[in-house]
């Protein structure tokens, strides 16, 4: 039989409330509250509070306090990876980012989605994953949906609500995005 853990990961329904899953989000916002209020600036300190928080990095992950997420080590990350201030992201499934990618203020990558059905949501929830690929650049306020793919070298534009996949080398704007230009072509 599956953990809820196990079921929140490969995008089963699961249940939120499970102690182990209420632990580890607690450790998450313990060492959030020291990243966002305690280190500010990225010290030392500050990103060995991220190597705590965000274990499956490559090289050079820049995070612009206030930073927030579920877990931490749901969020896998390339080389070159900046987020600037008040990103939000949800990993309650696995939110892979490529290489040389950059957020702008106030993005919001949400892997968390409930079900439908009154029901069920009122005990459970799911998550779908999320992929974005290198040498991206995530415009200010944009809003990254559940279970989206972005393909290498996308632009996603200020305001953006991702709501299905968009392929490689493309300029997505809108509510919801829409790809209107090919780029590098």
């Amino acid at each position: 039989m599956k953990t809820e853990k196990e079921k929140m990961i490969t995008g089963e329904y699961y249940l939120a409330g499970d102690p182990v899953l209420v632990k580890e989000r607690r450790k998450a916002k313990n060492l959030l509250h020291r990243l966002n209020v305690t280190e500010y600036r990225l010290t030392k300190k500050a990103k060995e509070i991220l190597k705590e928080l965000i274990p499956n990095t490559g090289k050079s992950l820049y995070i612009e306090p206030p930073f927030h997420c579920d877990y931490g080590y749901n969020i896998i990350c390339g080389d070159n990876v900046y987020f600037n201030v008040n990103c939000v992201v949800l990993d309650c499934a696995p939110v892979k980012i490529g290489s040389n990618v950059f957020f702008a203020p106030n993005v919001q990558i949400y892997t968390a989605t409930h079900p439908l059905d009154a029901e069920l949501r009122k005990t459970l929830e799911n998550a779908l994953p999320i992929s974005i690929g290198d040498d991206c650049w995530i415009g200010g306020n944009a809003v990254i949906c559940p279970g989206v793919s972005i393909g290498n070298g996308c632009v996603i534009g200020a305001g953006s609500v991702v709501t299905k996949d968009i392929p490689d080398n493309s300029l997505a704007v809108g509510n919801p995005a829409k790809v209107i230009k090919k780029l590098n072509q």
